[in-house]
C-alpha cells in the first residue's frame, strides 16, 4: 500500500491509514474492553431477569452468542479493515456514491448518538444517587426525566463529547486505563450480590431459586399492571448476545477502528468485551437486580409499581462509592467511541467540516437522546433495530471485496463512474431493511432475528442488481 500523508486533523477520515499511524493490538484490546464491559451492561443484565430468561439460558446462550460474535469480528471485518484501511463511510462512498452515502450516516450518526444517549443516561443514574437525584422513567417513550436528572445527563454528555472530539487516540487512551479497573469492580458485583443471595455453591447457584423468585416478583408487577408476561428463550439470548453489536461486525463499523490495526490479529480483541462485559458483566448486573429484588423489593419499582433497573442504584447497593465510580466511568468509555463512530458519520455528510465539531455536535445529539429515559429502558430491542438498519450495508461492502470481479462487475463502482447515487446499492439496502422493519414493528418479530435475513438479502440482491446497473468489466 502506497504511504499518503496524513489530513489536517491526523484522523484520515477520506484515505488510507499510513503505516506510521498503525496502533499494536493492545490499543484494541483496552478499547474493547472498556467499550463493552460497560455502563449499558448495568441495564442489559437485569433486563434479561426482567423479561423472564432463565439463568441456565442465560449463562449458555450468552456464551455461545458471544463467541459468534467475535469470530464475526475477527474474520469478517478485520480482513477488509487492514486490506483497505479506509473508514466505513468513506469505503462505501466508493461503492455507493456521495449522494446514497451521506444519506446513510445521517441515518448511522443518529442511530449511534440515540445509543450513546442511553449509555449518558446510565453514567447519570450513577451520579444521581449520592444527590439524591431519582432516575424517574416517563411512562411515554419520549417523556422527560424530573430536571434535575435532565440537568445531570446535560454535564455528563458534555465531558463525554468533549474526550470523544480528542480523536480516537485519546478515546483509546482513556479506555485503557479504566478498563481493568471495571472488569474488577463486575466481578465483585457478581460475588458480592451472590453473597446477598446466599448463593454459597455451584449447585445452588446453578439450581438458580433465588433467580427464578425475581423472575415471579417482576411478573406479579407485571400482572398488577395489566401487562402479559414475557419469556426471553435460550434462542433470543444466543441472537441477541451475537448481534446486538452487527451494526458493528456485520455492519462493517468498525472498519473504521481496525483500520489503524497493524495486523488481523487485532481483530481478537473484541473477545476480551464480550467475554468480560457482555458474559460476565451482563450476568453480574443481572444478579444484583436479583439481589435488590430480595433484600429491597420497594427500591426497584417505579411510580406505577413495575420493577425498573436503576443502574446507579444497583451498582451503589452492592458496592457503595466504588459502584458508583463504575458506572460512570463504564458508561463514559463505552459512549466515547460510540460518539466518535457517530462524528465520522456526520462527517461524511460535510466531507469539509472539522471532526472536532462533527464530534462534539453529535455529542450533543446524544446527550439530547439521553435526556429520554425510555431509549435506554429499551435496549433489548433497540440494539436489534438498528442493526437491521445498518447490518445489510456491510453486506455490500463483503460483496464488493470479495465476489465483484469474480463475476466480471467492478468493485468500488461509484468511484470508477463517478456515480452519486449507486442505485445497486440502494435497492439492495432499502428493501430488505423495510421488510425487516416491518416484521419488527408491525409483526412483532424479535429485531435482532431480522438482522442476519436482512443481511444476506441484501449481499445478493446488491450482486445481481450490479448485472443490470454495470457493465462488465474486461
Amino acid at each position: 500500500m502506497t504511504e499518503e500523508a496524513p489530513t489536517s486533523s491526523g484522523e484520515f477520515e477520506r484515505e488510507a491509514v499510513p503505516e506510521s499511524a498503525l496502533l499494536g493490538s493492545g490499543k484494541f484490546w483496552g478499547m474493547y474492553a472498556g467499550e463493552h464491559a460497560a455502563g449499558t451492561e448495568f441495564m442489559i443484565g437485569p433486563l434479561f431477569l426482567a423479561a423472564g430468561a432463565s439463568l441456565q439460558d442465560l449463562i449458555l446462550g450468552l456464551l455461545l452468542g458471544n463467541l459468534l460474535a467475535v469470530l464475526t469480528w475477527r474474520y469478517l471485518v478485520t480482513p477488509i479493515a487492514v486490506a483497505k484501511r479506509l473508514t466505513l463511510y468513506y469505503q462505501l462512498e466508493r461503492i455507493a456514491g456521495g449522494s446514497l452515502v451521506k444519506f446513510y450516516n445521517v441515518i448511522s450518526g443518529l442511530l449511534f448518538c440515540f445509543l450513546a444517549g442511553a449509555m449518558i443516561t446510565v453514567s447519570a443514574t450513577a451520579i444521581g444517587v449520592p444527590f439524591n437525584i431519582a432516575f424517574d422513567v416517563p411512562p411515554a417513550m419520549l417523556g422527560l426525566s424530573n430536571p434535575a436528572f435532565t440537568l445531570l445527563v446535560v454535564l455528563v454528555g458534555g465531558v463525554i463529547a468533549a474526550v470523544a472530539a480528542g480523536g480516537y487516540e485519546r478515546v483509546a487512551r482513556v479506555a485503557n486505563i479504566a478498563a481493568p479497573w471495571m472488569i474488577v469492580v463486575f466481578a465483585a458485583c457478581g460475588i458480592v450480590s451472590l453473597a446477598q443471595l446466599e448463593v454459597s455453591s455451584f449447585a445452588s447457584l446453578w439450581e438458580g431459586t433465588f433467580w427464578t423468585d425475581a423472575i415471579a416478583f417482576v411478573r406479579a408487577k407485571e400482572a398488577a399492571a395489566g401487562k402479559p408476561p414475557t419469556v426471553f428463550g435460550f434462542g433470543q439470548i444466543v441472537i441477541f448476545a451475537w448481534l446486538c453489536n452487527g451494526a458493528m461486525h456485520f455492519g462493517m463499523a468498525d472498519l473504521t477502528i481496525f483500520r489503524f490495526a497493524r495486523n488481523p490479529a487485532s481483530g481478537w480483541a473484541p473477545a476480551i468485551g464480550m467475554f468480560l462485559g457482555h458474559y460476565m458483566a451482563w450476568i453480574a448486573a443481572g444478579l444484583l437486580l436479583a439481589a435488590l429484588i430480595k433484600l429491597q423489593p420497594a427500591a426497584t419499582l417505579n411510580a406505577t409499581g413495575e420493577v425498573t433497573a436503576n443502574p446507579g442504584l444497583l451498582a451503589y447497593e452492592a458496592l457503595g462509592w466504588t459502584g458508583i465510580a463504575c458506572v460512570v466511568i463504564a458508561g463514559w468509555t463505552t459512549a466515547n467511541p460510540t460518539i466518535y463512530r457517530a462524528g465520522l458519520a456526520f462527517q461524511g455528510v460535510l466531507p469539509r467540516s472539522s471532526p472536532v465539531v462533527m464530534t462534539l455536535f453529535a455529542g450533543a445529539v446524544a446527550t439530547i437522546a439521553g435526556a429520554f429515559p425510555n431509549l435506554s429502558a429499551k435496549l433489548l430491542g433497540f440494539v436489534g433495530t438498528y442493526g437491521t438498519v445498518l447490518g445489510p450495508m456491510g453486506a455490500v461492502i463483503f460483496v464488493d471485496f470479495y465476489l465483484m470481479r469474480k463475476f466480471g462487475l467492478r468493485d468500488e463502482y461509484a468511484l470508477h463512474s463517478k456515480t452519486s447515487i449507486n442505485s445497486a446499492v440502494l435497492i439492495a439496502w432499502l428493501l430488505p431493511v423495510v421488510v425487516g422493519l416491518y416484521l419488527i414493528f408491525v409483526q412483532g418479530v424479535f429485531a435482532a432475528y431480522a438482522v442476519i435475513p436482512c443481511w444476506f438479502a441484501c449481499g445478493a440482491l446488491y450482486l445481481l442488481l450490479s448485472k443490470f446497473v454495470q457493465r462488465p468489466t474486461t
